[in-house]
């Protein structure tokens, strides 16, 4: 008896452990897809902003912790819509 309450044990720990790894895992590639989104928005916003400058429209978007996040939340269309604020409020 005591035999196969070990082995369910072992069974029931087993499948925990998988489904442990399984969410960390998850995560992890959460968390890498939102820093590369985030680091490839800080890159685009710089570049849109070097051609904007040379051009003089005056459509700038500071690059920091909120528009950092929101590219990274959002990838490309969080970079489109930090534009279109900016572009709004010089309408």
């Amino acid at each position: 008896m005591l035999e196969k309450q070990t082995g369910v044990l072992m069974i029931a720990g087993a499948c925990l452990f998988v489904l442990f790894l399984l969410t960390v895992r998850r995560k992890a590639e959460f968390f890498l897809n939102f820093c590369l989104r985030a680091a490839m928005g800080g890159i685009a916003i710089y570049g849109i902003n070097l051609i904007l400058e040379s051009r003089g429209i005056p459509w700038l978007v500071g690059i920091n912790l909120c528009s950092l996040l929101t590219s990274g939340t959002l990838g490309l269309s969080g970079v489109s819509l930090l534009y279109a604020i900016s572009a709004f409020r010089f309408l």
